[in-house]
């Protein structure tokens, strides 16, 4: 939220610099995220008074004017298109000086001569005061402005916009009465009291409104007020006031809304009466119902949003935003103002489904005070009555089922015990009584507190508790040691730690990166086209709207902000939760996802500048898998599998379980994504990674060991592990090592045929093993694999 300090100060004025407001708002959990200064500095400016204008003789675009300070005349050459007699405007006299930034030098207002005519000081526009970005004219004073006054007394432009950080749970401190409130307490200071002239109902004229969701919808008033002028303007003072908040000024009816909006925090909307058929009713969107909106969107309703409709169509998305079809225009003559109170639930959510966020949104979502439609109903009347003109009619209104009150009970206890302070009764109830809270009992050791209204984020002693150590500063707070039960938790060492698996990557030169969880739908169809992610409801932004199935899309994402910023070589992971919709549930499995890409080892003048391959991912991966003591129970199988290249992936498989997925990105899927690096990724699922087999310790043999080497021709298209493991197989009990230490393809074999070198180690607990045992063995070996692979011994 953004408020000006001049009006906060029109409420309750601290005595308190504008660095220790900020300071003091901060330090009450209303955190100050920046404040900048409402003009430019400035000096040498006042009111003027245009007396005459007349076309310069030289030039058809410019004019000559009279200006008049209030005590001399000048003649100054003007440019702009709404100058003319009897405007009264910000007039630079010579000397004045403008600064257009901090730290700039200062523009100076010098005599000169346009087209031959001398020019004796400049008349402004918002622009030049810095009050706008663009401006097509001068900037229109209002008509009791002081001829003479300077410029910044008259605007009162030593003023500050101040940008609040709010916390979601405090959607009373959105308008200036609360706001003020709690400055007013921080500060002990009295807050200016709402005091209005209540409108004359001048005709009897009404329009039914009806509540069909009286959950969602508590409260809706309505009037109609008739016969205004939408020709006029709105004042500078509520245009500034506003332009100070953040937001423009658009038209009477919107600019009035939009000050109450900011001024108690309850946000309205204007009807064209015409357009309006039969009556109001607030009900839920049927299935198919569409509505065009303001911003001129047209979207498609769903069941669980609730609407505004008159008896034959919709005509706005309750507490979002209204419908065009209705919306006031330059032709209006007659409105229907309405002010509700949605329960936060019935709206929360709803604005972000449809890709949108409003003032009004933002402030329903966290709780708009139920109370206040009727102050708030009369303030707009008025405020619209003295502008536009018109005549009002009485307050139509219907009531849904409202909130219970809320009363707590507070022990004096308690404060001390959690606060470690002794805090005096009267101050207690000076504090609760200045934010608003009322006193349903008062005994000798408990308060029973009544919650006001706008307060949805109290309901248990903690929260009154909080309110006390926030206004009492936590920095007054003592400091003290707490004091608990501390116990170990045991660490099963069947367990590899999720740390100790992130070492081993970062052992291995790998970077950990965190991405969302929430991916874009394009992306992921693209990536994994038979996964279904789960669609979010209220997502963020459109290009995140799905949880992911896999972490590789975030990986793959990484790879390509890093490619475009010329980041060459690249090794990261990342661990986390993907999402599966299984029947009506939502599985969730923790997953370690890996990627590569460039060079295999970073640029030196003593490594070479191999780029990484298949192998050196599917190493690294084995060595993950090595952990946990068990590497010989996975298997890599050549497989096919989603955006993966078909001729480089392999599933990772433990006791027959596919447990993940290794290889190259699909080039293909390169060229769409613009990657022109090399790709290398894993996905494994985390829990199999995280067991461990207990280590057992056995007696060393005495015993030499014995080797042997086998030379195999085979045919091209069986893997090692195929033949591995059908050797492991034959090769007895006593068998402690098996390596494949040579692969051969070229012109000494046939084109369909490889060569692998076999190395195989023996060693018996209780003996020497004898030429025949091993000849025995490699046999059965040679034999094993003629029958299952047709392999012969190479000479």
């Amino acid at each position: 939220m953004i408020f000006s300090e001049q009006w906060l100060r029109e409420w309750v004025s601290p005595d308190l610099e504008t660095q220790q407001l900020i300071d003091e708002l901060t330090m009450a959990g209303l955190e100050v995220d920046g404040a900048t200064p409402v003009a430019r500095q400035c000096s040498g400016i006042v009111v003027g008074l245009v007396e005459s204008v007349e076309p310069h003789p030289d030039a058809d675009k410019l004019s000559l004017c009279s200006v008049s300070d209030g005590t001399e005349s000048f003649q100054v050459v003007c440019g702009a298109p709404n100058v003319r007699a009897g405007l009264k405007v910000p007039f630079a006299k010579l000397g004045a000086e403008i600064i257009e930034a901090a730290g700039a030098k200062p523009f100076k207002i010098k005599k000169a001569k346009i087209r031959g005519i001398e020019s004796n000081g400049m008349l402004c526009s918002s622009e030049e005061l810095g009050l706008e970005e663009s401006s097509d004219g001068l900037l229109e004073l209002f008509p009791d402005a002081i001829v003479g006054e300077d410029i910044r007394s008259c605007l009162q432009l030593d003023d500050t916009s101040i940008e609040l950080d709010l916390t979601p749970n405090r959607g009373d401190c959105l308008g200036m009465i609360g706001l003020a409130r709690e400055v007013g307490v921080i500060a002990r200071k009295d807050v200016k009291p709402l005091d209005f002239p209540m409108p004359v109902e001048s005709i009897t004229d009404e329009f039914e409104v009806r509540i069909s969701a009286k959950d969602a919808c508590p409260r809706y008033l309505g009037r109609v007020i008739k016969n205004i002028n939408l020709n006029c303007e709105s004042p500078l003072w509520m245009k500034e006031k506003l332009r100070r908040s953040g937001l423009r000024s658009i038209d009477p009816v919107v600019d009035v809304t939009n000050y109450v909006l900011m001024e108690l925090g309850q946000p309205m909307h204007a009807f064209d009466l015409a357009k309006l058929e039969g009556h109001i009713d607030v009900r839920f969107a049927k299935q198919g119902e569409q509505l065009e909106l303001l911003d001129g969107k047209e979207i498609e309703l769903t069941p669980e949003t609730l609407l505004i409709s008159d008896a034959s169509k919709p005509v706005a998305i309750a507490g979002i935003m209204g419908g065009m079809e209705t919306a006031v225009s330059d032709q209006t003559e007659h409105v229907f103002l309405e002010c509700a109170f949605f329960a936060p639930l019935a709206v929360a959510g709803k604005a972000r489904s449809y890709g949108m966020h409003t003032d009004a949104s933002h402030r329903y979502e966290r709780g708009v005070d139920y109370q206040l439609q009727q102050t708030a109903m009369h303030r707009a009347t008025q405020l619209l009555l003295d502008i536009c003109g018109g005549d009002a009619g009485p307050i139509t209104e219907a009531v849904g089922n409202l909130p219970e009150p809320i009363e707590i009970n507070l022990k004096h206890s308690s404060i001390s015990s959690l606060l470690g302070i002794q805090m005096d009764k009267k101050e207690v109830r000076d504090i609760l009584g200045r934010l608003g809270f009322g006193l349903a009992a008062d005994e000798t050791e408990v308060l029973r507190v009544s919650v006001p209204s706008y307060r949805f984020d109290v309901s248990i002693e903690a929260d009154l508790i909080e309110e006390l150590a926030r206004i009492y500063g936590y920095n007054n707070l003592p400091q003290t040691g707490g004091l608990g039960n501390q116990c170990l938790s045991s660490k099963p060492e069947s367990h590899i730690a999720l740390s100790q698996i992130r070492q081993q990557l970062v052992a291995l030169g790998y970077q950990e990166v965190v991405t969302y969880s929430f991916i874009e739908p394009s992306l992921a169809d693209m990536l994994f086209p038979e996964q279904h992610g789960v669609s979010l409801q209220n997502p963020i932004s459109a290009d995140m709207a799905v949880m992911r199935t896999s972490i590789l899309p975030g990986l793959i994402s990484t790879l390509k902000y890093n490619e475009n910023r010329q980041i060459e070589r690249i090794r990261i992971f990342e661990s986390g939760l993907v999402f599966e919709r299984s029947g009506d549930e939502i599985k969730q499995t923790a997953m370690l996802s890996g990627l590569v890409s460039g060079n295999k080892m970073p640029i030196n003048w003593s490594n070479n500048k191999d780029l990484s391959d298949f192998y050196d991912l599917k190493g690294d991966v084995e060595l993950l898998l090595a952990l946990g003591l068990e590497a010989d129970k996975y298997s890599f199988v050549s497989a096919e599998y989603a955006c993966f290249h078909s001729g480089q992936c392999a599933r990772i498989e433990r006791e027959g379980e596919v447990v993940g997925y290794i290889g190259a990105l699909h080039p293909a899927m390169q060229r769409k994504l613009g990657i022109t690096g090399n790709c290398y990724m894993f996905e494994v699922k985390l829990a199999p990674l995280q067991e461990r087999r207990l280590p057992a310790a056995s007696a060393l043999s005495k015993f030499p060991e014995v080797s042997r080497d086998l030379a195999i021709l085979i045919d091209s298209n069986y893997t090692s592990s195929e033949v591995l493991a059908n050797v492991r197989e034959n090769a007895g009990e006593h068998l402690t090592d098996l390596r494949i230490f040579d692969v051969y393809q070229g012109d000494a074999v046939a084109e369909d045929k490889k060569s692998l070198a076999l190395g195989l180690t023996w060693q018996h607990p209780s003996r020497t093993l004898s030429e025949d045992d091993i000849n025995t063995i490699i046999s059965k070996c040679v034999n094993g694999l003629q029958d299952k692979f047709n392999a012969n011994l190479r000479n």
